[in-house]
């Protein structure tokens, strides 16, 4: 994909915040109408059942996985250059970091990523929350909680300053990740089937994985292209969330693809639930479930910085080009769900039963 001739019209800068907010449209819009949510889906497995929220997040993940190698075939992308690939990864801020991001996000009933899209449609306890789970992100980042997190993250790092591509860390064929989309695509859609989801909420799923391969081509495409360095990345909300509050905060803010993410999906989300009259306000219920959403907030913040990325930008966008810590933190992200979920909903429902 050549974006020579878009450059003639927008500076670099500009060009890569419309192309997150394209990105973002796409994905806001898809994931309001197929509901996807790996929280939904881990308590849904925790509790031993594989409905339709478990479908949903496997049609997305594997959708994702095929798109994006699928392009990888095609030359529109180099998984090699992404951002993710490029730096040194971290086995135990993905071990620690996706444990707590998993409880975090039992406990505010949503991973980040469908916090802003709950947002849009007027849920203020997702606006709070994702509020939090902004500066949680940003303070893990750049501020009080960054020396614990970096030290956390230096204890165990994958070795020569890259991330380790699962293929071909395994020695498999290049066509090992595109055959393992199809597979998990084949059971995802079997799934579907069995629970009885309509096409409508499928083809949104897709569109959800389809949007985070959107974001690897278009920025690997303007990479290829641009006068200064650009970050190749995708769809992901802890960097971003910080990026785009800092944005709004500072004197000067800078432009970049992720800086148009946020907004974009929260826009796409909007227009999706305004179309189908989905918005309405909803608070909190009581005390107690604010104190929880907080909590949660805070440890999806700290442990997605950790973790090298949320559910969406480590579990969906990472796994979809092999990073071998994303898939870590994806696994760790399952387990720290289905315990919380153990040991805080369910022990609750049977106290009281």
């Amino acid at each position: 994909m050549d974006l020579t001739a878009i450059l003639d019209i927008f500076e670099e800068p500009l060009l890569a915040a419309l192309l997150g907010l394209a990105t973002g449209a796409v994905f806001g819009f898809a994931a309001e109408r197929s509901a996807f949510c790996l929280r939904a889906a881990a308590v849904e497995f925790a509790r031993g059942q594989l409905g339709e929220r478990m479908a949903v997040w496997l049609l997305t993940f594997s959708t994702a996985v095929i798109w994006v190698q699928g392009a990888r075939h095609l030359g529109l992308f180099r998984p090699e250059d992404a951002r993710m690939m490029a730096i040194a990864g971290s086995w135990s801020g993905a071990i620690i970091g996706g444990l707590m991001f998993g409880a975090g996000m039992v406990l505010a009933r949503g991973c980040s990523g469908r916090l802003l899209v709950l947002a849009a449609t007027g849920n203020l306890r997702s606006v709070v929350a994702g509020l939090i789970f902004a500066v949680a992100a940003q303070m893990a980042r750049h501020g009080w909680l960054a020396p614990l997190r970096q030290w956390l993250a230096a204890l165990w790092v994958t070795p020569g300053g890259r991330n380790v591509d699962l293929v071909s860390a395994l020695g498999l064929p290049d066509v090992s990740g595109l055959a393992l989309g199809l597979a998990i695509a084949a059971l995802s859609l079997w799934l579907a089937f069995r629970n009885g989801l309509g096409w409508s909420r499928l083809v949104f799923a897709s569109g959800v994985g389809f949007a985070v391969a959107l974001g690897w081509v278009l920025t690997h495409s303007l990479a290829q292209v641009a006068f200064d360095p650009v970050s190749v990345t995708s769809a992901s909300f802890s960097g971003p969330s910080a990026d785009t509050l800092m944005f709004f905060l500072t004197e000067s803010p800078a432009l970049d693809f992720d800086i148009g993410l946020v907004p974009g999906v929260f826009a796409g989300a909007l227009v999706s639930a305004a179309l189908k009259g989905g918005l309405h306000f909803q608070g909190f219920d009581g005390e107690s479930q604010m104190r929880r959403a907080m909590t949660g907030a805070v440890l999806m913040g700290f442990g997605a910085m950790l973790a090298g990325g949320c559910a969406i930008g480590a579990g969906v966008t990472g796994g979809s080009i092999f990073a071998a810590t994303a898939w870590l933190a994806l696994f760790c992200m399952w387990i720290g769900a289905m315990l919380t979920d153990l040991v805080v909903d369910q022990r609750a429902r049977l106290v009281a039963a």
